[in-house]
């Protein structure tokens, strides 16, 4: 929930004219300040990304349905998970909720009319596009086949694939994360609506907030390191590759330094739709909230001081993997308060299980596992064992997948009436949320024992006595699959016949559903005063908008 509480009043009812009909043109929507429009071009451009990772993806599940290699060639397999991972990560999770939620909300939820740097978060946009055609472009051309981590020697050494071009297109891309995350800074510090103290903001920009630092102090690493990597491979100083003198464990050391803090850059926005919507469909004010917005900081902070736990195995010093086990579990701790406030504040709670709240409970369930498996890996004897098997791919999908994707579909879920000023099919809606539950689980859970039983990850073939595990995996892909091109039907379909929203279809709180559906090009026709620090949710049966008319939040002046 949003701990300002924010209620409004004294809004015009619907405006005659919103974002989306402020212009028709190709131009108006290329040349657009507007953050909402921004928002859903960036919305269309990772879902195409989304899909694509998405076929690559399918590709890996059906090869690996057999213990040989029968669909493609172990050379081409390399190239297909390497594709897979560059294209998910780099121009899809990490993107996700900042570009998309962030960007067509944050403005709203603070009182303000846009971003504090508009011309910024256009330009910010066009990067994402450039950086995200050359990387393309490279994947078409030939391919890359050194790991998304692009691990020397395999991204220094003189192959056919094409890891300069796609090194160029992660670089730029970079640059856009590093802009949208200075743009969300400035505008939380500067742009914030009168009577919206920090303590009142919500915890989703709290999110943003500890977000957009990470982006910031981490992607300049990244991109050093891709342009070390692009130098040596041109001049062939020697940088990271030992045939020429270079030291490999250096490039651990610099993209696992920005790469940790990316899996926080990836997970915090979903933890902060998470803090939203289980609040919001409990019917009551988040527990601990000043304990949540704080843990927000502290992943932050500690995200950059766990790097060396991916490295336990590459010969570091013991010493230092003591240390970094430690910080591991140390790490885990505001992970942990999240889901102890979340679970207290369902208690008791008057639950709705509207389609968002099923992907908020689903999170819960599915970050749990994946954090709890984290501190297997994160144990410096143990994960020798499980180090490079799929029990490492099983905890990776279960944090990334089972919570940034599932936050980021409750997201789109419980703010869409907002965006497009449509509902869609609860029904649909609800189906979709169960199989993506249940095939999540069946395609990665088998996986755990794949790989304690030793299965080895980026393998084409296999040992066919782990095949029916294998099987199970790539069933589960399918029932995944089918729950996850759901929502791009009923949700297109919803623009056409959807049912029109109100401008608080689900009568809750937030300056957000105090505006209209979808809303207009400035947000609000009048700056919003937030003069409540809290406010009660109705009884059991709903929140009581008569009351929250006297009780007002939020008066307009």
């Amino acid at each position: 929930m949003q701990n300002a509480d924010a209620l409004g009043s004294g809004f015009p009812a619907q405006p005659k004219e919103n974002y989306l009909t402020n212009g028709f043109s190709l131009k108006s929507w290329l040349l657009t300040k507007d953050h909402k429009r921004i928002a859903i071009m960036y919305l269309i451009t990772i879902s195409l990304f989304f899909m694509a990772g998405g076929i690559y993806a399918s590709v890996i599940r059906l090869e690996l349905l057999t213990p040989n290699t029968d669909l493609v060639n172990s050379a081409t397999y390399n190239k297909v998970f390497t594709q897979h991972g560059i294209l998910m990560i780099f121009f899809f999770l990490i993107p996700s909720i900042p570009a998309v939620l962030g960007n067509f909300l944050l403005p709203i939820m603070i009182g303000a009319k846009d971003l504090a740097l508009p011309r910024i978060n256009l330009l910010s946009l066009y990067i994402y596009w450039i950086g995200g055609g050359l990387t393309v472009y490279g994947l078409l051309q030939g391919g890359v086949d050194t790991g998304w981590t692009f691990y020397t020697p395999y991204s220094t050494t003189f192959s056919n694939s094409f890891v300069m071009v796609v090194g160029l297109g992660i670089f730029i891309n970079g640059f856009s994360s590093i802009l949208t995350g200075l743009n969300f800074i400035v505008t939380i510090h500067t742009m914030r609506a009168p009577g919206m103290t920090w303590f009142r903001l919500p915890l989703f920009v709290w999110a943003q907030y500890a977000t957009s630092l990470v982006m910031i102090l981490g992607t300049p690493v990244v991109a050093i390191t891709v342009l070390l990597v692009a130098i040596e491979r041109a001049v062939g100083v020697g940088i990271f590759d030992p045939a020429i003198g270079g030291d490999p464990i250096l490039f651990q050391h610099l993209f696992w330094f920005y790469s940790h803090p990316a899996v926080y850059i990836m997970i915090l926005p979903g933890m902060g739709v998470i803090s939203e919507l289980i609040s919001n469909f409990s019917r009551k004010k988040i527990f601990g909230y000043e304990f949540i917005a704080f843990s927000s900081i502290a992943i932050a902070v500690f995200g950059f001081l766990v790097w060396g736990h991916h490295m336990f195995v590459s010969g570091q010093s013991i010493y230092a993997g003591l240390v970094f086990s430690f910080l591991t579990m140390v790490v885990a701790v505001p992970s942990a308060i999240k889901m102890f406030n979340w679970t207290t504040t369902l208690y008791k709670g008057s639950i709705s299980y509207d389609t968002p709240m099923l992907y908020a409970l689903g999170f819960m369930g599915l970050f749990l596992i994946g954090g709890l498996t984290g501190l297997f890996l994160g144990s410096v004897g143990l994960t020798v064992h499980l180090t490079d098997t799929y029990f490492v791919v099983a905890h990776f999908h279960y944090v990334m997948v089972g919570g940034q994707v599932i936050a980021y579909l409750g997201g789109i879920h419980y703010w869409w009436p907002k965006m497009t000023g449509r509902m869609y099919s609860e029904f649909w809606g609800k189906i979709s949320a169960m199989l993506v539950f249940i095939g999540f689980n069946l395609t990665f859970f088998p996986q755990f024992i794949l790989g304690y039983q030793g299965m080895p990850r980026r393998y084409a073939s296999y040992p066919a006595e782990l095949q029916v595990l294998n099987i199970f995996s790539t069933a589960g892909a399918s029932v995944l699959g089918v729950g996850l091109v759901m929502p791009v039907i009923y949700l297109t379909a919803s623009l056409i016949n959807g049912k029109k929203a109100g401008d608080n279809p689900w009568m809750l709180p937030g300056l957000e559903w105090r505006t209209s559906s979808p809303p207009p090009t400035e947000n609000f026709d009048r700056t919003p005063v937030v003069t409540w620090e809290a406010y009660e949710f109705g009884e059991e049966s709903g929140l009581d908008l008569e009351a929250a008319r006297r009780r007002d939040a939020v008066t307009a002046v």
